[in-house]
């Protein structure tokens, strides 16, 4: 009876061992020949969505600013004017996020949750490169497929740092950077102005003025400017929408407004069909 029982055990150990070994987690590449041979009869595969934002940091006398603009887009289309792209990580350490929305958002906080329990296990506040290293150990784990591209600030017991993290999980540290598809125009503005030991006021100057060279110069950014100024006196500071006006706020309008003529939209009967039997409309509560 002893023998089976082992015999019995040592299966199902066997079968867990081979349940994990099949759900590993992650991507799975199943089908990249599968899509080969799909694209090859003439079947055109889905494509990534074009991202835009301009998100900026540079390292200033007393800390660390960072600054990013506020226009969330999918594909050619202005989603949202006042998204929030700078993202808490600690007290001390903030990031924006460039790429898809979803995934710098579920990063950022996965990080910082892992953060949170560090400090309240170590009882010490987590240092910068600790943030670092999570982040590109996590987006190099999935080589590139989770499309969020950071620009990494804060303040720690040994320093002031600001990094860039890469979607595949590549770091650069450097006193100013800029990331995302306005990036050239911002970095234009950083090589020509920047200089050491700035203050507090000329740094987000500098940072506005980098993300509104973005804005004009990249379709995919625009709205207005969020900054996040970490100081080693005086703590953080986020000042969201530091503009009263949207920036690039359409100037001219025609007087006399646009009226299409009927049938300038092609109406499909299915479409109009679909309208009749499918779609329900119920008064709203007041």
């Amino acid at each position: 009876v002893g023998f089976k029982l082992i015999l019995l055990s040592l299966a199902d150990a066997m079968d867990a061992t081979s349940v994990l070994k099949q759900n590993q987690g992650g991507f799975s590449f199943d089908n990249v020949k599968r899509n080969a041979m799909l694209e090859k009869t003439g079947m055109k595969m889905p494509g990534t969505m074009k991202t835009g934002t301009t998100i900026v940091g540079l390292i200033y006398k007393d800390g660390v600013v960072l600054a990013a603009d506020t226009r969330a887009t999918e594909g050619s289309i202005v989603c949202d004017k006042n998204c929030e792209k700078i993202h808490y990580i600690s007290q001390n350490i903030y990031c924006c996020g460039a790429g898809t929305s979803a995934d710098t958002e579920n990063t950022t906080n996965l990080i910082a949750s892992q953060l949170e329990l560090m400090r309240l296990t170590t009882g010490c506040q987590p240092r910068v490169k600790s943030a670092m290293t999570r982040l590109k150990q996590r987006l190099f784990g999935y080589q590139g497929h989770v499309s969020a591209a950071l620009v990494l600030g804060g303040i720690d017991c040994t320093g002031t740092y600001l990094y860039t993290v890469y979607p595949h999980g590549s770091v650069d540290n450097l006193p100013y950077a800029t990331m995302g598809s306005g990036s050239l125009a911002a970095m234009a503005m950083f090589e020509s102005e920047y200089k050491d030991d700035m203050t507090e006021e000329e740094a987000i100057e500098l940072c506005d003025r980098a993300i509104q060279s973005g804005v004009f110069n990249d379709l995919g950014s625009g709205s207005n400017v969020d900054v996040c100024v970490i100081s080693k006196t005086e703590g953080v500071k986020y000042k969201r929408n530091i503009h009263d006006r949207q920036l690039n706020k359409r100037k001219y309008n025609r007087r006399a407004g646009y009226n299409f003529p009927k049938g300038s939209t092609e109406w499909i009967s299915e479409t109009r069909e679909l309208f009749k039997t499918a779609i329900e409309v119920s008064p709203m509560e007041s």
